[in-house]
């Protein structure tokens, strides 16, 4: 069972009543996505508030996040309120196709959306629309960024590995392609596991191609690039 509150260096999320806790992937994601110099960010489904936090800690940005689950938006809102950063973040109860901002548009989405395609939904309603496409298909993300992304606007996001080739060919359509992509691998002898990826309008080309590894040697013996890309936000770190 997960804990009932995960503490950071500069927050506490707390996550009792969220259908989707705290996660390597999200940390990861909100350590790695390059929002430094963003004006305003947005969160699509931000679940405990975390991706938000993160980006408030790391900018000066005005962050939008959204999420339509009634719980998880009752639970963002009780850590975005308990931040440093609440002044900075408004929270919105929304689904993404809903969310119509009238001439406002982001310099960065962020977002650890839905994932599972063609397996199983699971029977718990709620933990089934946060992993699985139920309430947010990929296409919806893709035309959501297309809609809401500002001309030089950047999406990051991460997927497991076989969602995020599916994910770059469908996004296509909406002239959104890889920009920069992260693999992460949980230990060195094992695949990648998932992929952090940025996607921008313009050319298809990958500028950026790096790899990380979580576990170096052992349980808990983290490598020196994950330790670098998160000593910010963990306290372990």
């Amino acid at each position: 069972m997960a804990a009932s509150y995960f503490r950071f260096k500069k927050f506490t999320v707390h996550q009792e009543h969220a259908a989707f806790k705290v996660t390597t992937d999200s940390v990861l994601l909100g350590a790695w996505a390059s929002v430094e110099d963003a004006g305003n960010i947005l969160d699509i489904g931000t679940g405990t508030g975390l991706l938000a936090l993160m980006a408030a800690q790391r900018t000066k940005a005005q962050i939008v996040a959204v999420e339509p689950d009634r719980n998880s938006f009752m639970q963002a809102g009780i850590n975005i309120t308990a931040s440093p950063w609440h002044g900075r973040i408004t929270l919105l109860s929304s689904t993404i196709q809903e969310y119509q901002p009238s001439g406002l548009f982001f310099d960065a989405i962020i977002t650890n959306p839905p994932y599972f395609i063609d397996s199983l939904v699971n029977p718990d309603e709620t933990r089934a629309r946060t992993r699985h496409t139920v309430s947010m298909s990929h296409a919806d993300l893709a035309g959501a960024a297309a809609r809401l992304l500002s001309p030089a606007g950047r999406l990051h996001m991460v997927l497991p590995v076989t969602e995020a080739e599916r994910f770059l060919e469908m996004a296509r359509d909406y002239n959104l392609h890889c920009q920069k992509r992260m693999f992460v691998r949980p230990k060195p002898e094992l695949p990648p596991a998932r992929v952090l990826m940025s996607l921008q309008r313009g050319e298809p080309q990958v500028s950026g191609e790096t790899k990380i590894v979580i576990e170096k040697g052992g349980r808990h013996i983290y490598s020196d690039e994950y330790v670098s890309l998160t000593k910010d936000f963990y306290l372990k770190f």
